[in-house]
């Protein structure tokens, strides 16, 4: 069986669950995998439009950006249906050369793990789609319409509620299927928070805090992490800066405080390892590094979600009891310190964070595709008299 799986790289969660969902597949000795950008096979002028177009809307006009995003938000079905194939329609000239790619690598199933490649399906090779069975996986923790096409063989989905709202809109619900989203495979594996302290030098008897700041403004991390010295005790803040280019240097003049240790790392390779390791972790709502932490079962502070997919994967995580989510960033320090004095409510958190998180995601995709093709492939085979 060949499996194709396309992303687009719009934001480092697409490209992150479809590492993971390669990662799964290849542990099937009967699958080969393909993994591919779809911006990769569109026109320059496309590419560097929608990637511009997405990051200052986002980042630099987020109320914009989130009028955009409700908007485009429909919940009757045929209407999103059609809106959807509209735009692939007006798409498709710009993406001759990914019509190439699924005919010369002629794979058994597609996944796309975002909303373009998926829409673009429609119209690519319509005589393929039963030979050729397409699945989507939504990377948000709530299913924007935008994520619904026609000739869509199954959805993966974040969680029931997910699920719940698409049956509402009409979703066939033989075709929702609640897995997760798909998070790399080592964090379904046993790891102990003092062996990952001990690997990465962190001190035992210390409370961690680690900061992921790599979507966040680099001035509001700097408020946070000094607010953090000045108010905590016997703790050590890690900031990892990750893409955030401008964040180390803005930090430049913050050090450790008299009872709090700081530590700041650019791109690391042990995030998880870090996860385990932290008592509590300060992030904004990104789909795939939210997920990652649940699945570990670390407490979460949310902080500056982008408006729209972020702010509702903020709203699930706080609904669960699994982190809070706080607008002012005068508050942060306070959260922090009242959490670490109530170790009770901390233990809470990681309960709900564990019930909601779902490390196994990528590997039962991968099984429920890889069944439902063996299902479609025996259903080929000459019967025999």
């Amino acid at each position: 069986m060949r499996v194709m799986i396309l992303y687009a790289s719009l934001g480092m969660g697409h490209i992150s669950a479809a590492n993971a969902l390669t990662q799964a597949f290849s542990r099937f000795p009967e699958i080969e995998v393909l993994s591919e950008d779809a911006l990769a096979y569109a026109s320059l002028v496309y590419r560097n439009a929608v990637i511009q177009a997405y990051k200052n809307s986002s980042e630099k006009v987020p109320q914009l950006y989130k009028a955009l995003y409700e908007g485009s938000d429909i919940s009757d079905l045929e209407r999103s249906l059609d809106s959807n194939l509209a735009w692939a329609k007006l798409e498709l000239p710009f993406f001759r050369r990914l019509g190439r790619l699924i005919r010369e690598t002629a794979p058994d199933a597609i996944v796309c793990v975002q909303q373009i490649p998926s829409r673009l399906l429609q119209l690519l090779e319509p005589e393929d789609q039963v030979s050729k069975p397409q699945y989507v996986v939504v990377t948000d923790l709530i299913a924007h319409s935008t994520w619904l096409n026609y000739g869509v063989d199954g959805y993966f989905l974040p969680n029931d509620l997910s699920a719940n709202i698409l049956k509402q809109r009409g979703v066939n619900p033989s075709v929702l299927h609640v897995t997760g989203i798909p998070v790399k495979l080592e964090i379904s594996e046993p790891k102990s928070k003092a062996e990952m302290r001990s690997r990465h030098h962190l001190p035992q008897d210390l409370s961690l805090i680690t900061l992921f700041g790599g979507g966040l403004n680099s001035r509001r991390v700097y408020a946070i992490v000094s607010s953090l010295l000045e108010t905590l005790t016997s703790a050590i803040i890690v900031v990892v800066a990750g893409r955030n280019e401008d964040l180390l240097d803005t930090l430049t003049d913050l050090t450790d405080s008299t009872h709090v240790r700081l530590r700041k790392l650019g791109t690391i390779d042990y995030v998880d390892d870090l996860i385990v390791a932290s008592d509590l972790i300060i992030t904004k709502a990104g789909g795939l590094i939210t997920s990652e932490i649940l699945a570990r079962g670390t407490p979460t502070i949310i902080v500056d979600p982008i408006p729209g997919q972020e702010e509702q994967n903020a709203d699930v995580i706080t609904a669960a009891g699994a982190g809070v989510q706080l607008r002012l960033l005068e508050m942060v320090a306070p959260a922090v310190k009242y959490l670490l004095n109530h170790p009770e409510r901390l233990t809470q958190m990681r309960q709900s964070a564990l019930e909601l998180g779902k490390p196994r995601a990528a590997l039962n995709i991968a099984e429920h595709i890889l069944s439902d093709w063996r299902s479609r492939t025996k259903m080929l085979q000459p019967s025999k008299i």
